[in-house]
């Protein structure tokens, strides 16, 4: 993916991470709310990260490395897309997922991920 143009300056990892769990799991219903404290102190934007890609999918394996929580693989896939399309941080949270989801999985999310997505009203 090519990093959308954004105004001002872009978000830090914290950034990113606290808003795909906002978009996520608003309620706390689900696990993807352990996020955040592993990335609280990182302010740096998101643009300093080499492979920023890389750095999400381990912070996943931190949280959820069997891939048995669908809110936290669509929390990283979230952060993953918000990474990159900057531009998109406020959009419409279903919008955001729906968007993330064809990214991460090419369209094809896990039958845990698709049954998650349905369930939160989510069309892919």
């Amino acid at each position: 993916m090519r990093p959308a143009e954004a105004q001002g300056p872009p978000p830090s990892l914290s950034e990113v991470v606290h808003r795909a769990v906002e978009v996520t799991d608003p309620t706390g219903r689900y696990g993807a709310g352990d996020l955040p404290r592993y990335v609280e102190d990182s302010d740096e934007p998101v643009t300093a990260h080499a492979d920023i890609a890389t750095d999400l999918a381990e912070l996943k394996g931190r949280v959820d490395p069997q891939d048995e929580d669908p809110a936290v693989m669509m929390a990283i896939a979230a952060a993953t897309y918000l990474a990159f399309r900057r531009d998109e941080m406020d959009d419409n949270p279903g919008d955001i997922l729906r968007l993330a989801a064809r990214a991460e999985y090419d369209g094809n999310p896990p039958d845990i991920v698709r049954a998650w997505l349905e369930e939160q009203g989510v069309p892919l």
